[in-house]
């Protein structure tokens, strides 16, 4: 009996290994044979492409003359290069529409110029902010009494506002009616916002509601709108991304904070907003006039001037209006003359024989700058060496060294304009200038040189920009 069970015992704990060890193999096989699930973000790299509806505005994206343009594209393309994708591009030409997309689940990510507010904050996916605006009332600037500007809420009672609908405008326009204020507000989903600051502009409607960074864009071009009062607190915009997506989503967080380090950030920012703040009225207004009257005389040379030394023509031409207002008669104090305001010692460099000849004034003018780009350090790349180049043929090259220097020991960085501007206004302070090689100088006209020549730029980019048809959501 015992050898019985014995034998029995054996043979139990012979077929119980067997099993145990199949079953263990069979456990260790099958996360081999696990499906692996793909993310949003592997799909994106694997079919080469990022699918993106733009708000076609100013701020967001347009075609320039220069091709696909805007803060939030440039954004867009830089995080799309760091991932080695193309944009597909779709474009809206309102909020509304925009909104509307974040159910095509054919599209990545949204870009429209949204602000987080709470409303969208339980609605939508929102990926990484990028800038910060406050919502400002914008009225025509010839209102009077007794409808003059409004400056607080309680003056918009009576007033004829019209804002967009689904934008946060209009979110926060419910918001203020349910607390009980007076605001006769329409809302309106046939206009984009630029469109409702070009009515205002000519008094089509009296007041609209904007962020205050798409009013600073566009205040050059309506120029019959001004700020009557700002209406909100500090609010983040960020991008829309798809519900499925938080690969992709973290990605983009990933890849936004370094793009904030390494100064990107600051350089876009910089190109597209660092002279909104030059706005003045009367000039803009002139200048629109002599775009008109002055510029035809003269055009057909900056076209061939740029061509030639490879400049972009309305940016020479932009330069000659900094400089002598398309004047080819115009003569400073100091002997410099013509329409690109040439000294005598560089119209000698260049060969200019008379500097009050419109073509030899452009063809010297821009043959000096294409000289001066040359010149700039190596280190300094892309559009901040235009800018570079510029600052020295209005301050001199050897204040750019200097600047460069205080740049280094500041711990900015000397090669990117955005930091250069930083400094070189402390050229014209002794406890600066007077360890510097080539000593003091008047820094800050470098610095608002620049920017009133890219915001002339900007004028005529606009005036001259194509009609282009944007492209419907499939």
């Amino acid at each position: 009996m015992e050898k019985h069970i014995t034998s029995f015992s054996i043979v139990f704990f012979a077929i119980s290994f067997f099993i145990f060890g199949w079953m263990s193999h069979k456990g260790y096989d099958a996360p081999q044979k696990k499906k692996i699930i793909k993310t949003r973000l592997d799909n994106i790299k694997a079919s080469k492409e990022l699918d993106v509806v733009f708000l076609n505005s100013p701020s967001v994206y347009y075609i320039g003359t220069d091709g696909p343009q805007g803060f939030e594209y440039d954004l867009l393309k830089s995080y799309a290069d760091s991932i080695q994708v193309e944009l597909k591009i779709t474009t809206v030409n309102t909020i509304e529409e925009a909104i509307k997309c974040i159910d095509n689940e054919n599209i990545d990510v949204i870009s429209a110029s949204l602000a987080k507010t709470p409303l969208r904050k339980r609605k939508f996916n929102f990926g990484p902010s990028y800038f910060e605006v406050q919502q400002q009332v914008i009225c025509n600037r010839k209102m009077k009494n007794p409808k003059k500007i409004p400056r607080s809420l309680e003056d918009l009672n009576g007033i004829n506002l019209v804002v967009g609908e689904g934008t946060s405008y209009a979110e926060r326009i419910l918001r203020l009616q349910a607390r009980g204020y007076e605001i006769n507000a329409t809302f309106t989903s046939d206009f984009s916002t630029e469109e409702l600051l070009s009515k205002v502009s000519s008094k089509e409607i009296e007041c609209t509601i904007v962020d205050s960074n798409i009013y600073s864009l566009n205040i050059r071009y309506y120029t019959e709108m001004t700020l009557a009062f700002t209406l909100s607190e500090r609010e983040q915009l960020a991008w829309v991304i798809a519900k499925d997506a938080e690969s992709l989503k973290s990605d983009m967080y990933t890849w936004i904070n370094r793009f904030n380090q390494d100064g990107s950030m600051s350089q876009l920012k910089d190109h597209y907003y660092s002279y909104v703040g030059n706005f003045d009225y009367y000039n803009t207004k002139v200048f629109y006039k002599r775009i008109k009257k002055r510029l035809p005389k003269y055009e057909a040379l900056f076209k061939k001037a740029g061509s030639r030394y490879n400049i972009p023509w309305k940016l020479l031409a932009a330069i000659s209006y900094q400089e002598s207002y398309w004047n080819a008669n115009a003569v400073s104090f100091t002997g410099v003359k013509g329409l690109m305001m040439l000294t005598r010692a560089t119209a000698e460099l260049q060969g200019v024989k008379d500097r009050t000849n419109p073509k030899q004034s452009i063809f010297g003018g821009a043959k000096h700058i294409r000289y001066m780009m040359k010149i700039v350090p190596k280190e300094i790349e892309g559009e901040n060496r235009l800018k570079v180049a510029l600052a020295a043929y209005n301050v001199g090259m050897g204040h750019i060294y200097d600047a460069r220097k205080l740049a280094v020991g500041m711990g900015l960085n000397p090669n990117i304009w955005s930091d250069l501007k930083q400094v070189l206004p402390l050229l014209s302070q002794k406890k600066y200038y007077q360890n510097l090689k080539y000593g003091y100088a008047r820094g800050s006209e470098p610095v608002k040189y620049v920017d009133s020549i890219y915001d002339f730029k900007d004028i005529l980019e606009n005036y001259f920009a194509p009609v282009v048809q944007p492209k419907e959501v499939l």
